[in-house]
């Protein structure tokens, strides 16, 4: 994971504190290339152009029921990713015509990546530059390019920020609903053509790695004073798990609502609602108010909207997987640092319980699949690999969770934050910024 420093002052672009400047230039010589930054923008490319070409394909077979709802789908998903890159970088106030320009034509993630990495390679002209500096030119140029440098960091920073929060949001709001859709496309016309295959592909990886995002979050939370850094065979477990987990939950949506049709909307609506209102209800039962510590260019609405929002992709994540964290809107810290293991238990105990119902009913009304088997093995087989991903997770959390003093680098200990979008908003609406 890339680290990233506190942010500056909103109304001050170039405005980094002096304790931020001593943190970059002490870590400058472990500056990386912003991957993060080039993986969620290869995501990004490859749902879209395989979403415009399947798009294309049912235009062209005029399969317009099939063709609009792929649209639609896909076009939230984008215009979410360009609210989310507009949102954390205020570009409405600032008035960035060029890349409202980019982000009006759905290319801003690719122009904000070309520029990253631009940015990054005039970094390190600069990095090679003030190495050639002698002690005789400790000046007012020396000066400046130390600072140029400070600001060049800082920004490459931000951007790997920005864009985790984008890959979270375009994960769960975008991609998954995608997913599910051609998923059940195929399930029911029993045709799997290349083009589909790309979308559902490209849609999973963009939901793994979102989840991926989502545990390394909550790890760097629990310990938001220690440079956390995962091992190999840890990030392979989380992988493994994450993977199992998701496509046996999808799989299973999809079955259940393709043996039902328009009647598994109540079952599903009635899911998502209590994931939605379960944050809220806690609030209201806990006779909490309105965060109190917030700036002074926000006022009572737009943090209503800012905690809808946060709810709405809280919900998102839990709907399709363990979130890893706990929304507590009851207090400042709106995201509890350390959920315990009766959170976790009772979270995997719902979702197990709605999972057997889902295969029972596919079980009982459920028709023949692509896959040609029975219906008592499909069940089997989606039942064990949702077991096996909670093995993986109790492995993960008993044994291979990073944990102080073993896993902890202990040398680098300054908060380094790197928020998904809720939390990002959560920063927005007064409440305590979220570190990982």
């Amino acid at each position: 994971m890339e680290t990233v420093l506190e942010e500056p002052d909103e109304e001050n672009i170039g405005g980094v504190s002096s304790l931020d400047e001593r943190m970059v230039l002490g870590r400058r010589a472990r500056i990386k290339f912003p991957f993060s930054i080039v993986f969620s923008t290869f995501l990004y490319c490859g749902e879209t152009i395989s979403a415009l070409y399947v798009f294309n394909i049912y235009r062209m077979n005029n399969d317009k029921f099939w063709m609009s709802f792929t649209i639609g789908l896909f076009f939230v998903g984008i215009v979410l990713d360009q609210v989310t890159l507009m949102f954390f970088h205020k570009d409405l106030n600032k008035n960035k015509i060029i890349l409202l320009f980019w982000h009006i034509f759905f290319l801003g993630p690719i122009v904000r990546c070309l520029c990253v990495i631009i940015n990054y390679h005039k970094l390190l002209k600069k990095l090679e530059q003030q190495k050639k500096d002698t002690q005789v030119s400790m000046s007012r140029r020396h000066m400046k390019l130390k600072r140029e440098i400070v600001l060049s960091i800082h920004g490459i920073f931000m951007q790997c920020k920005a864009f985790k929060c984008m890959s979270v949001t375009q994960a769960f709001l975008g991609s998954v609903p995608q997913l599910i859709f051609q998923l059940y496309i195929t399930f029911t016309i029993r045709e799997w053509p290349l083009g589909r295959a790309f979308l559902m592909t490209f849609s999973l990886m963009s939901i793994t790695y979102g989840a991926i995002l989502c545990n390394t979050l909550a790890i760097q939370m629990k310990y938001d004073d220690v440079n956390i850094k995962l091992r190999a065979i840890e990030f392979i477990c989380i992988m493994v798990w994450r993977c199992l987990e998701i496509t046996s939950r999808i799989v299973i949506l999809v079955l259940f609502t393709s043996s039902l049709k328009l009647k598994s909307i109540p079952f599903l609506s009635v899911v998502f609602s209590i994931l939605f209102l379960e944050p809220w209800l806690e609030f209201w039962r806990s006779g909490a108010h309105l965060p109190r510590h917030t700036k002074s260019n926000s006022n009572p609405v737009e943090t209503v909207l800012m905690l809808i929002l946060i709810t709405l992709l809280y919900a998102a994540i839990n709907f399709s997987c363990w979130s890893a964290v706990k929304l507590q809107l009851s207090k400042d810290e709106i995201i509890d640092k350390t959920p315990n293991w009766g959170h976790r238990i009772l979270h995997h105990s719902f979702r197990f319980i709605e999972n057997v119902i889902m295969i029972s009913v596919f079980r009982l009304f459920g028709r023949k699949t692509l896959l040609n088997c029975c219906e008592s093995l499909i069940a089997t087989q989606l039942i064990i690999s949702y077991l096996l991903s909670i093995g993986f997770m109790l492995l993960f959390y008993q044994y291979l969770h990073p944990s102080w003093p073993d896993k902890a680098l202990p040398e680098h200990t300054e908060n380094q934050p790197e928020l998904i979008i809720y939390y990002y908003f959560c920063s927005r609406t007064g409440y305590f910024l979220i570190t990982c």
